[in-house]
């Protein structure tokens, strides 16, 4: 085990490198010119600045160098704990940027997670145990419908919904779960349900299907022929083989979900990083929006990495070799 967390973790900067690469080149490939924002004249006519303004903001903010120079100071800051240096709209360290969005997309993934495995795996396992019966028929339903209404149509359904027929909206402002709990549960609440539905669909679906197949397995008929009740045999021996491709798929569904709060940040007004990589790009602050990707891409190999650890734990039977 310890040679393969030992190679896992050495492909991280072969991938963060490409992941880099990648981001940086696509950064510049957006249209406009930072320095004509912040001179005001991104919006054309006499409010531009002048060639030489222009030029100077440009070698003031790096942008004169050539591309291997700018992407090597990047790349150097993500190592040294800045973070990529400073917003260059509103001159802000990034590593404040990100101490401030971070958790706010964390935790809003997080809550979503807890609550679709929560809800899924139970509706999971009653949906194989009566197979074919309304309850399964219910189930499948729900996850088909889970699965093929997009997030951002559901949330601004919702929002509606809420307004129009119950008077009630979100709070505007976003507060920390120490600051006021229920203020703070109240804003996350609705895009938390949004993102956890079609969560929970994948989720169901998952266990469903490797339940059924797990229940066939000869060890299934053994212990239940050893008399066995049968909420033994489904709780402690079928649904613990069938987990594994469920904590697959969760794992993959979180990262998932850290990138895919992108949207529907902004339609709740979240204030995390997903809103401000749209509020960068809008702006053409490309420091902020390669080192906000970064801190997505760097936490999605992460949990991959741990739910390849996690495989062990739940099956003993599998080798790391």
């Amino acid at each position: 085990m310890r040679q393969y967390v030992t190679r896992r973790l050495l492909l991280f900067v072969p991938t963060l490198l490409l992941a880099s690469i990648g981001i940086f080149l696509m950064m510049r490939v957006i249209p406009g010119d930072v320095a004509q924002v912040i001179l005001g004249g991104d919006r054309g006519g006499d409010a531009a600045g002048s060639q030489e303004q222009l030029e100077s903001l440009r070698r003031e903010l790096g942008l004169s160098d050539p591309l291997p120079v700018q992407y090597a100071a990047w790349a150097w800051s993500m190592v040294n704990g800045e973070f990529g240096g400073k917003s260059l709209i509103g001159r802000d360290p990034l590593s404040e940027i990100i101490a401030r969005r971070w958790p706010v997309t964390f935790q809003t993934a997080f809550y979503a997670i807890i609550l679709a495995v929560v809800v899924s795996i139970p509706f999971g396992v009653i949906a194989a145990v009566r197979q074919d019966a309304w309850p399964d028929y219910l189930v499948r339903l729900m996850t088909i419908s889970g699965t093929a209404v997009p997030n951002f149509w559901l949330a601004l359904v919702a929002i509606l919904v809420l307004a129009v027929a119950f008077e009630w909206t979100p709070p505007l402002r976003y507060v920390s779960l120490w600051q006021n709990p229920f203020d703070h549960l109240q804003k996350v609440a609705l895009p938390v349900l949004v993102l956890s539905w079609g969560l929970s669909s994948n989720i169901t679906r998952i266990t469903r299907s490797s339940m059924l197949e797990v229940m066939r397995q000869d060890y299934i008929r053994t212990a239940r022929s050893k008399g066995l009740q049968e909420q033994g045999v489904l709780w402690r021996h079928a649904l613990r083989n069938a987990l594994i491709p469920v904590i697959t798929l969760s794992g993959l569904q979180l990262a998932g979900l850290l990138s895919g709060t992108v949207i529907l940040e902004n339609i709740f007004g979240l204030p995390g990083i997903g809103q401000g990589i749209v509020l960068a790009a809008m702006q053409r602050d490309l420091p902020v929006v390669q080192s906000l990707a970064m801190i997505l891409v760097f936490t999605m190999l992460c949990l991959n990495l741990v739910i390849d650890l996690m495989y062990s734990a739940i099956d003993p039977r599998i080798k790391y070799s």
